[in-house]
């Protein structure tokens, strides 16, 4: 069977041929928008700061490790399944089963991978606009002489605003919205092409800017120092829990913009340079960030409330510091936007290939879906907040739901499916790996120690150790 001979068309409800599906333009046109969905919120604040509280350059060693066996591998199946299949993930999980003799359930893997895109999508919008919301007031000169509490007296009067929280996550979904509905090349290409250039240009400034402070050393200590004084059994959970959420797996977006993939890109190289870019985003943004909270004194381990707490109080101390916050949420609203699309990418095509209507009715109607349930995270952090379901509001039932559940089991399913459904000829033709002792040791990391370590991922988040 040829690479993409597997037609679109014998999947119910899908078009009657592939020729109406875009394409990329070329594999750096694919590696910047994978890399753009891999690099989101998480790399910005989460990645600098678990490195340095785990052993900083030896937990990165861990991490490296688990990108290997869990991130890569997986990462290079789901866009293995999306190019052969050349459909929306449910459409491409159908095409795959059905072309492997399988069970057609296995098409609800695709399902899955869907709606968890969908939902977290759904929440992701309204903390992505408190980093839109942020660059005005840094512009304006509100964190102009911001202490602790002042600092996060005015985080909580954002989250205590119904109508701010609202208005920014809207204005979030429609830049998404507008940027998908404009189609493969001239929306989500054209875009992210401008995207992710601007994003490592203002990374860079803001790490020479960091560089200035005096205090550079010191970040590079805590960030790059190998200390396994430090590694724990703890730590290499948290390394393998990033490595598998890291790169936007399991949401359907990987499998959507395989799709659109070209026959022949090598998706081995394609899916380590992206891992690579991820990492490398997630360091520089932590030789960004630590400087500046070393040389004003702050506690570098704040976790979320670095951001949105204690970062604005040294860019309303230093130098330079209203421009400086300006760039930097900025940079973060970037970020947050390049994943918004990849998540909406994947209800936007699987409504057009299911039902047969047009990418911009398709946009519509997934926009609408997704602002109204986008409300319901905006009144969690005010008006509903004392409502809760087993102890959790509204936003953290779904954070809950995706990040503990779907995301970690749609991930083993496909893993799987992959490593013990599909052949091993069919696989390794489709990932175009021509040295048998390369494919070798993948397909037996792909069947044995991914699944390991994703099962570890979803025993350790559903807190049973």
């Amino acid at each position: 069977m040829s690479q993409d001979s597997i037609a679109v068309g014998s999947i119910a409800g899908a078009p009657s041929s592939s020729t109406a599906r875009g394409l990329w333009s070329s594999r750096w046109a694919f590696f910047l928008a994978a890399t753009g969905s891999a690099v989101g919120l998480g790399n910005i604040w989460k990645f600098p700061y678990i490195t340095g509280e785990n052993g900083g350059g030896a937990f990165v060693l861990v991490y490296l490790a688990c990108i290997l066996v869990i991130g890569i591998p997986l990462l290079m199946t789901e866009v293995m399944i999306g190019r052969r299949g050349r459909a929306n993930p449910e459409g491409a999980m159908a095409a795959m089963a059905k072309a492997a003799g399988a069970s057609r359930h296995w098409r609800l893997l695709g399902s899955v991978a869907i709606f968890t895109g969908f939902l977290i999508l759904s929440f992701y919008a309204v903390i992505a606009g408190w980093a839109l919301a942020y660059a005005p007031a840094a512009a304006l000169g509100e964190f102009a002489g911001l202490t602790g509490e002042s600092s996060g007296a005015l985080f909580g009067a954002m989250l205590g605003d119904p109508v701010k929280l609202a208005g920014f996550g809207t204005l979030v979904l429609l830049l998404t919205l507008g940027i998908v509905a404009l189609g493969v090349r001239e929306g989500l290409e054209r875009s992210l092409s401008l995207l992710m250039p601007g994003l490592f240009v203002l990374l860079l400034v803001l790490v020479g800017y960091a560089a200035t402070t005096g205090h550079f050393g010191e970040a590079l200590h805590f960030l790059f120092d190998a200390d396994f004084s430090k590694l724990s059994g703890q730590s290499v959970l948290v390394a393998l829990g990033h490595a598998f959420f890291t790169l936007s797996l399991a949401s359907g977006a990987m499998m959507a913009y395989g799709s659109y993939l070209p026959a022949g890109t090598s998706i081995a190289k394609t899916a380590i340079m992206v891992a690579v870019a991820d990492t490398g985003v997630a360091l520089l943004a932590g030789l960004a960030i630590f400087p500046l909270v070393f040389a004003n004194g702050l506690e570098p381990g704040a976790g979320p409330g670095l951001i949105f707490v204690t970062l604005p109080i040294a860019f309303g101390q230093m130098p330079f510091g209203q421009l400086i916050g300006v760039l930097f949420f900025v940079m973060l609203a970037i970020a947050a936007l390049t994943s918004a699309i990849s998540l909406l990418e994947p209800t936007v095509a699987w409504l057009g290939e299911r039902f047969a209507i047009g990418r911009l009715k398709a946009v519509l109607l997934t926009g609408l879906a997704l602002w109204l349930l986008s409300l319901g995270t905006v009144l969690s952090f005010n008006a509903w907040s004392e409502y809760t379901l087993f102890g959790k509001t509204f936003f953290d039932s779904l954070d809950y739901l995706t990040t503990n559940l779907l995301m970690p089991l749609g991930g083993l399913g496909t893993v799987l499916f992959t490593g013990w459904v599909l052949s091993r000829a069919s696989v390794q033709e489709a990932l175009g790996i021509g040295q048998p002792q390369l494919f070798q040791l993948w397909w037996q990391v792909l069947r044995w120690v991914t699944p390991l370590g994703i099962l570890v991922v979803f025993l350790h988040s559903m807190g049973l150790f």
